[in-house]
């Protein structure tokens, strides 16, 4: 099964594609959707949906991860935020692909057992485990945190799955 994993922002938003392979994980493309700071807001979301369409289709993931709970003090941020995420889930729902949420904690405690695990930690942890030899791009290695997130809650117990969004 391959999972897309999103860590959605305007400037720069990290994709994963993280597969399990004969019980192995595998990174099969990692990287960013980068947007110049003087390219306008409208422009921004129409590129991030453009090229997560085109990851979709090459990639055809079973299913994509993105982080959740966010609580901003600034309104616009907040707003921005969500007007990337909303594009990020039509792109995922216009390719039939469903969407899971997963806190940030629990993240960090999937990969490396404690929930306030530093970035550092969770780049190592992510290394080890998909087998690379250096470290991706910030927003790439938190893409592929939630990526394998998914993958390690997918049990054989449906009360224990998670719900799509």
């Amino acid at each position: 099964m391959k999972i897309l994993g999103l860590d959605i922002s305007l400037r720069s938003t990290g994709v994963g594609v993280v597969e399990r392979r004969a019980g192995q994980l595998v990174a099969v493309e990692f990287g960013l959707i980068r947007n110049a700071a003087a390219l306008p807001h409208s422009a921004c979301l129409a590129n991030i949906q453009a090229q997560l369409a085109a990851l979709l289709a090459r990639a055809q993931p079973g299913a994509a991860a993105l982080e959740g709970g966010f609580f901003f003090k600034n309104a616009r941020t907040a707003m921005i935020l969500g007007e990337a995420r909303g594009v990020a889930l039509a792109a995922c729902a216009t390719a039939g692909v469903p969407v899971y949420e997963y806190a940030p904690r629990l993240v960090k405690q999937s990969l490396t057992g404690y929930g306030a695990a530093t970035k550092t930690q969770v780049a190592r942890m992510i290394m080890t485990l998909l087998g690379l030899r250096e470290p991706p791009p910030e927003d790439a290695t938190d893409a592929l945190a939630l990526a394998v997130c998914h993958l390690h809650h997918q049990t054989g117990l449906v009360a224990l799955q998670p719900q799509p969004l």
